[in-house]
């Protein structure tokens, strides 16, 4: 019995993930750093949070639109950079489609199987993400790519920099799908019909290369040889990370803030948006879930600098806890490869519908006109939810 194409909750995305994917795709989507105590936050942290809903006098419309980074948006949302999406042939392409069919930015990773040029294409409101990476001549060389190709700002992420114990659930990705991976992988290719025909009717395999990675005349490295180069790279300074905003005359996001003193440092070396992020559990093992430090940056450079949270986004509810507690939009990850692994460009639309519904109805609920007038208010936050690292003898 077939499927229906439509589903109802990103719940239900994922499920339909799970039982389209290879078991080594899909745990790639879902797993965490080590035990996965930061991932399992990021989700359970907005379900510690209520709202105080209104029963009368509410607005018979609402105005759930934005802009980011010079962006207007349908609602406060925007597509994370996420890298190597196999779960489907059109890959981040899809996704642009998707994302500019229901107005919204698109945020390209510099490890994408798709190269730069093709993603603006389907979307003009594509942000280039870049990791600190080789040399500062391959950096110019990449943001000169993205510039050419019509990027609208540029995304530097910085919360993947440290955790080499992805144990939670990852699984064993190869270097290359040569034929002796693709024999070691076939009982799952096989045990997935529907994915794998996807694939056989596009006439390609999946890409494991990283094409915006490519040097000047150089072919594009494979995803590990990408990532070895990235690993090898020195780490960069808070003067790196200024030097590299000067040479982007956009917007610029710094990805990746945890704590009060980066946030500052960030506004110093002149970004103009940050993302609260800490890599959707992928990063340092133990970190608390986004929402829970939103508060504190918020509040010491939030009239500086537009703020995003990145992390745990499942509902439109959840979208509206974050803009109350003073985010200006979140970015989604996994919520959309999950969509995007059910039902292509359709199911992101799919998923990107539901968040845009939820949020309206929480806007609806609480009794306002715009998600502009969302404020701590509306939410009812619990003792000891919040965590900063800001407090007397810490530094």
């Amino acid at each position: 019995m077939s499927e229906r194409v439509w589903f109802e909750t990103v719940a239900e995305a994922q499920r339909r993930a799970a039982r389209r994917l290879p078991k080594s795709v899909y745990a790639a989507l879902v797993a965490g750093s080590e035990r996965g105590l930061t991932a399992a936050d990021n989700t359970a942290a907005f379900g510690e949070l209520g709202f105080a809903p209104h029963v009368a006098g509410l607005s018979d419309t609402r105005n759930l639109s934005t802009t980011l980074m010079g962006q207007a948006l349908s609602f406060p949302a925007m597509i994370s950079p996420t890298g190597v999406q196999v779960v489907h042939p059109d890959g981040e392409v899809a996704v642009a489609r998707a994302a500019a069919a229901r107005g919204l930015s698109m945020g390209l990773s510099l490890f994408a199987s798709k190269p730069i040029e093709d993603v603006v294409a389907a979307n003009p409101q594509t942000f280039f993400q870049v990791h600190w990476v080789g040399s500062r001549e391959l950096l110019l060389h990449m943001l000169h790519r993205a510039r050419a190709a019509g990027a609208v700002g540029l995304i530097l992420t910085m919360d993947w920099s440290f955790s080499e114990g992805r144990d939670w659930g990852s699984p064993v990705i190869p270097e290359r799908l040569d034929a002796r991976a693709m024999l070691r992988f076939a009982p799952e290719a096989l045990s997935r019909p529907r994915w794998l025909t996807q694939w056989v009717r596009s006439g390609t395999i999946p890409d494991l290369t990283a094409p915006n990675l490519a040097p000047p005349g150089g072919p594009a490295p494979t995803f590990f040889a990408a990532y070895r180069e990235w690993k090898s790279t020195p780490l960069p300074t808070w003067e790196d990370i200024a030097w590299l905003r000067e040479q982007w005359d956009g917007p610029f996001m710094l990805k990746g803030i945890s704590r009060v003193d980066d946030a500052l440092r960030a506004v110093d070396a002149g970004v103009t948006a940050m993302s609260v992020s800490n890599h959707g559990g992928n990063n340092l093992d133990g970190s608390p879930a986004s929402i829970r430090v939103l508060p504190s940056i918020v509040g010491a450079v939030g009239d500086q600098v537009e703020i995003t949270l990145d992390g745990g986004i499942r509902r439109g509810s959840d979208v509206a806890k974050a803009l109350a507690l003073g985010a200006r939009a979140v970015l989604i990850g996994r919520a959309y490869l999950w969509g995007l692994a059910a039902n292509g460009q359709a199911g992101v639309e799919n998923v990107l519908d539901i968040l845009r519904g939820g949020l309206d109805s929480a806007v609806l609920g609480l009794g306002r006109d715009s998600v502009h007038d969302l404020s701590p208010s509306d939410v009812v936050v619990p003792p000891d939810f919040e965590r900063s690292n800001q407090r007397p003898g810490l530094g």
